[in-house]
């Protein structure tokens, strides 16, 4: 008997069950956005993080450890610090809050609400479903790759059964399959984890000796990689160099930072019934977080000690293209896992990185779903039921289409940069505007609409004319001025994150000074019950604007 098959069948039929039971749960708009608005701790914080790590997580910044060694974990630090505390505590709360002053359940219609501006609200789900397909065929690149070398079947039917399996529970369930299937599979996820870490030490003669191996492996860091900066893989790259600047600027703090300002994130906290669910999510929220993050990037370091003692090879000469023999960071993580774990692991991994890209997915396509739907189609306003989550499912249609045909068209080693760009563009763009409407009764909608727009225009040009990586594989600089890149070194490879984010907070400051701040009243409304640092009401908003 086939045990993948048999305990695939299994996990099959229990997300199929969970979706099912969130079909027979599911009786309104609210429960189809907010899952009721009454959602347990737990879940809530399992939600959050399963959608946080993925595959980008495991897969994709696993095998960037394999390259950039230890200094990676400083991703780690930054995603339960910002990822869980900062954005809980002093995030989550106030979303929470004004969510529920003024009836606001998607991200961007808490923008528009805010800011009185229902062209914000189309202007944001816009930009989130014309975006947001980048990353999730990211997250869909690395499930398919495992499952490919798992089970031994096609890339491409992988992908699409793959993709048709999260779009059918997603488009029934609404979000409280997902926060059902996200609690179940963010579970597996950590019991997976935590044996991985602890098998890959006992191959490896423990913490200590797998560590001192690791370190004595730096005299076997090719020189393309050492006139970059790199100086071992438990140690910092040098200071300043390419690598150090493309491991600091674009995975650690495009990551770290993007993080407070994706929609999908976003709209979790509006899931819960008090603050005190969220201060109680905090702990496991954290602890996931650990557990994922700091597993796979230890792991993924480690894998090259595996290799070299193994193969001769350090991973990245390992985990080439079978076509190419190029090197790809992407398959590092599974050819370790299928050539160094026991059988009955692989099977149960495969499992882990089904389950981190189905939470991912499923509340990546549930928001792209509702950008189409609530916020682009309805504008927010309130309508027919029925046909509002029929546009919700169309819209999970296109999107579905539209990140398979990325999946297909991304080249190697894109998980972990195609994810950084994502975060990044969310920080750029919607965070100083979020951290306004929060903060700041004083920002005005032409403030908001105008740090949004400089977001979007900072990053597009950085990327065709002054980030080496994207400008030179587009060549519009080329074309337009016989130049891969108009800049000098080490603006090259500064992410445009630490230009765009200052452009686009300073510009919100300066045009709501500049222009007619907001009206008291509506001011007062959304901020009630948050300036005075009162419990949050949870009255609905006829009452709250009576």
């Amino acid at each position: 008997m086939n045990w993948t098959y048999v305990l695939l069948v299994i996990y099959l039929a229990i997300i199929a069950m969970l979706g099912y039971i969130a079909y027979r749960k599911t009786n309104s708009d609210k429960d189809y956005l907010l899952a009721g608005g009454e959602v347990h701790p737990y879940l809530m914080a399992m939600a959050y993080g399963s959608t946080f790590i993925s595959t980008a997580a495991i897969v994709g910044f696993g095998g960037a450890a394999a390259v950039y060694g230890l200094g990676i974990l400083w991703l780690t630090v930054l995603n339960i610090f910002v990822g869980i505390f900062i954005a809980f505590v002093f995030f989550g709360k106030r979303t929470r809050a004004m969510s529920k002053n003024i009836g606001a359940t998607t991200f961007p219609e808490l923008l528009s609400r805010r800011f009185q501006s229902p062209l914000m609200q189309k202007l944001v789900a816009t930009l989130v479903f014309v975006t947001m397909p980048l990353y999730a065929a990211a997250v869909m690149i690395g499930a398919a790759r495992f499952i490919e070398q798992t089970l031994n079947i096609n890339y491409n039917v992988g992908l699409i059964v793959f993709a048709l399996v999260v779009a059918v529970y997603v488009m029934t369930g609404g979000l409280k399959g997902v926060f059902y299937t996200d609690a179940f599979q963010g579970t597996i996820m950590f019991i997976g984890m935590a044996i991985l870490i602890v098998i890959t030490y006992k191959n490896l003669g423990g913490i200590t000796p797998a560590h001192e191996a690791l370190t004595s492996l730096a005299s076997q860091v090719p020189n393309s990689l050492v006139e970059q900066g790199h100086m071992g893989w438990t140690k910092m790259p040098q200071y300043g160099s390419e690598l150090w600047w493309v491991l600091v600027s674009t995975i650690v703090m495009g990551v770290g930072i993007g993080v407070l300002a994706q929609p999908q994130l976003a709209v979790r906290y509006m899931t819960v019934k008090t603050n005190k669910e969220i201060n109680r999510a905090v702990a496991i929220g954290g602890v996931f977080i650990l557990f994922m993050t700091g597993v796979a990037m230890t792991v993924g370091a480690l894998t090259n000690v595996y290799f070299y003692e193994n193969l001769g090879k350090i991973s990245m000469l390992a985990a080439v293209d079978p076509g190419t023999g190029a090197p790809n960071m992407d398959r590092v993580i599974p050819l370790y896992i299928n050539e160094a774990l026991p059988q009955w692991f692989s099977v149960m991994f495969m499992l882990v990185l089904i389950s981190a890209a189905m939470s991912t997915l499923s509340g990546q396509f549930h928001v792209m779903g509702t950008s189409i739907s609530r916020d682009i189609y309805m504008g927010g306003k309130t309508g027919d039921q029925s046909k509002s989550i029929f546009i919700h499912r169309l819209g999970i249609i296109v999107a579905l289409v539209v990140t398979v045909f990325l999946s297909y068209r991304l080249p190697g080693n894109i998980i972990a940069v195609a994810t950084a760009m994502f975060f990044g563009l969310c920080a750029i763009t919607f965070l100083p505007t979020y951290v306004a409407a929060l903060y700041w009764p004083r920002a005005t909608k032409e403030g908001a609409l105008a740090s949004m727009c400089v977001g979007v225009m900072a990053t597009i040009m950085m990327y065709l004319f002054t980030h080496a990586a994207e400008a030179q594989a587009l060549g519009v600089s080329q074309a337009l001025f016989g130049r891969p890149v108009l800049v000098e070194f080490p603006w090259t490879v500064i992410d445009p994150l630490l230009v765009g984010l200052p452009l686009s907070a300073i510009t919100l400051i300066l045009v709501s000074l500049a222009t007619e701040p907001m009206s008291s009243y509506h001011v007062d409304e959304c901020f009630d019950s948050i300036i005075s640092n009162k419990q949050a009401v949870s009255a609905p908003i006829q009452q709250v604007s009576k």
